[in-house]
């Protein structure tokens, strides 16, 4: 949301339901492209799909924020290792787009072991009048050729083709949680729980391991890498979260293995709230640079945390996301939500913060106001053009009319990706299979 602008005061424009509801159609991703013309869905299917925003008309300009399905294609099918006898998902876990440089549009998608590069293109021309060919394509026979003729190209309907140009495999031993592009575009990070791998966008069989925290006996494991990411605009440095709550910065012009540099840790927890869960709560689930780079924002199970990376020592922000959930984390650790892996994301002024929660709860919180509020996406209460209201969980006493109880909360039903439009107050949040799409309420 813009700086003079109430978070509440958004509305829906736009919900894509897919009818059926397996597993191969829960959405894994959603990601903008840079200029937020595009956005892409990865689902457990392994398949991608890719939505372009409608274009402006006089007759109807509300349409401007509406996106439509522009390409679908397969990014990865199941595997099977056998060398490990294990099965590989096709399940696509993360999604990021290229900056564009030409008329076509480039991404990166994994799933747990293989990156691919793939470029998605415009066709609505083909060559016609070859010499060697016949119409249906058939090579004609060079003795029937009697003159030659010059190819020409013939309008035909618009096709948008996907195509996989790269193919980076064999790098990771473990499950891939993240991708990052370098801000020098010729080079990208892929992370698994131990390792974090720099490639080179135009080689792909080869990779440098840049992070390594794998101990040389596997019974001394005390943390896995939970996600990481490059600086959006220092190339040398990126940052990677832990399962113990740690973030590390880390500048690759320093050494070549950035797995020593511990600028913050853990803030310390005040004996008297200590439990067994605390441990598991603590893990970081992602971590986002601001777009101006001066910040680093971590989410972990209870709340997101702002840090300035000119202070290591504590956060600037911390919000509960959730607060009232800390009495039930008994049952959540007994259900295993309690090791769901929420996102978060900043708008495009870096003003204001997004993540999910449950009962397809998503919260927003403005840094400049200190306002925060909860809204639901569901199919209940978004019919196309709706403004959304507030939700609010009652955690005692007399419950309102509008509040709902924490004992009514769905768990199965929850917010885990979501993205926000690089300039506009446009966001995309998945909640099963179905992605919603809300906008800023047009005055």
């Amino acid at each position: 949301m813009e700086e003079e602008s109430d978070t509440r005061k958004i509305n829906n424009s736009f919900l894509r339901d897919h009818n059926y509801a397996t597993e191969a159609d829960i959405i894994s991703t959603v990601e903008f492209n840079p200029s937020g013309e595009l956005l892409a869905t990865g689902d457990k299917g392994g398949r991608v799909v890719v939505f372009q925003r409608e274009q402006e008309t006089k007759s109807e300009p509300q349409r401007r924020g509406e996106y439509n399905v522009y390409s679908t294609f397969q990014s990865h099918d199941p595997e099977f290792d056998y060398l490990k006898s294990l099965e590989i998902e096709e399940k696509i876990n993360k999604i990021r787009w290229l900056p564009q440089q030409n008329a076509a549009y480039f991404l990166l998608s994994t799933n747990d072991k293989t990156v691919k590069l793939w470029k998605i293109s415009e066709r609505d021309r083909r060559p016609e009048g070859y010499n060697l060919k016949d119409e249906d394509g058939r090579i004609r026979d060079p003795s029937t050729i009697t003159s030659l003729r010059v190819p020409v190209l013939q309008n035909t309907d618009l096709m948008v083709e996907a195509t996989a140009r790269r193919v980076f495999s064999n790098a990771h031993t473990y499950h891939i949680n993240s991708i990052s592009v370098n801000s020098d575009l010729q080079t990208y990070i892929s992370t698994d729980d131990l390792r974090v791998n720099l490639w080179n966008l135009e080689i792909t069989d080869q990779s440098f391991n840049i992070v390594d925290i794998k101990p040389c006996n596997m019974e001394d494991l005390t943390e896995v890498i939970t996600a990481a990411e490059f600086h959006p605009q220092q190339c040398n440095t990126l940052a990677y979260s832990s399962s113990r709550g740690s973030v590390r910065l880390c500048d690759m012009r320093k050494q070549a293995l950035c797995d020593t540099h511990f600028p913050n840790s853990p803030e310390p927890e005040d004996p008297s709230t200590r439990s067994f869960f605390s441990e598991i709560i603590s893990s970081i689930s992602d971590i986002k640079f601001s777009h101006s780079g001066r910040f680093l924002m971590t989410r972990d199970y209870l709340t997101v945390k702002v840090w300035d990376l000119n202070m290591e020592t504590r956060p600037v922000q911390t919000y509960q996301v959730h607060d009232y959930l800390r009495g039930k984390l008994c049952s959540l650790y007994e259900n295993d939500c309690i090791f769901d892996k929420f996102e978060c994301v900043w708008n495009g002024s870096d003003s204001v913060i997004m993540t999910g929660s449950y009962n397809n709860f998503f919260r927003m919180f403005d840094r400049n106001t200190k306002k925060d509020v909860t809204l639901e996406a569901s199919r209940e209460n978004s019919k196309p053009r709706a403004i959304l209201k507030p939700r609010k969980v009652c955690v005692g006493g007399k419950r309102r009319k509008d509040e709902v109880t924490v004992d009514s909360l769905d768990f199965s039903k929850k917010i885990l990706h979501s993205a926000w439009h690089p300039q506009e107050n446009i966001i995309a949040v998945a909640a099963s299979n179905n992605l919603y799409i809300f906008q800023d309420k047009v005055t």
